[in-house]
């Protein structure tokens, strides 16, 4: 599968996932009253987070940002600009939210796509999807000493597996083209988070024992 989609696709998607996520990460360390520094840090991180624990996990090694500058690069023009702009621009919008739905759409996306490519079983590329989505956020929040939005926000990672079985699907039971299920997978769970966020969509959580009579 992966060698029948256009590999120039497959870069592209990967980068813009790269920079989206990245911004995500800069702003996430502005908020946080970081420097220049860490700024630029978490930008790096957050921004290749995602797609090195993806190809670790999936063998293709070594990751795509150990053999192409241009992930790193692109982390740091991402982190300068968001910190150029942050007195007029963070703050103001919700950057955070809409730039974390579309990474986490395109990230599903690619990562079902290349685990699929590799020949790795059905799961494996269902969780393939989500460990793409969801490692940058995760690594972004641990580094802010919050626990993961993964764990606690309103249909985050279950968009990420919505649209990462959306993928498997059509790949097992429609002709569509490579390119059309990257893309078509990206913008399903891109639309699942965010409209999950508008509507504040959450799954149950359990209560522990006493709880209702404490409120």
């Amino acid at each position: 599968m992966l060698f029948a989609m256009d590999l120039n696709i497959i870069l592209f998607f990967d980068l813009f996932g790269t920079c989206v996520f990245a911004i995500t990460g800069a702003v996430k360390g502005i908020r946080n009253r970081l420097d220049l520094l860490g700024v630029l840090f978490f930008a790096v991180t957050v921004g290749c987070g995602g797609g090195m624990l993806r190809d670790a996990l999936i063998g293709s090694t070594p990751v795509a940002a150990f053999n192409d500058y241009r992930y790193f690069l692109i982390c740091i023009i991402a982190g300068l600009v968001c910190f150029i702009i942050s007195p007029v621009a963070i703050g103001r919008w919700a950057i955070m939210i809409y730039s974390d739905a579309i990474g986490l759409g395109v990230f599903t996306a690619l990562g079902v796509a290349k685990a699929a490519g590799l020949g790795v079983s059905v799961v494996g590329q269902i969780m393939s999807g989500m460990f793409t989505a969801v490692g940058g956020g995760i690594i972004r929040d641990i580094f802010s000493k919050e626990v993961p939005m993964v764990f606690t926000s309103d249909f985050y990672a279950t968009a990420s597996l919505l649209g990462a079985i959306l993928y498997v699907f059509l790949n097992c039971f429609t002709s569509l083209e490579a390119n059309s299920l990257l893309f078509i997978t990206a913008c399903a769970t891109t639309l699942l988070r965010i409209v999950g966020f508008r509507h504040k969509f959450k799954l149950p959580v359990a209560r522990m024992h006493g709880e209702e009579k404490k409120k």
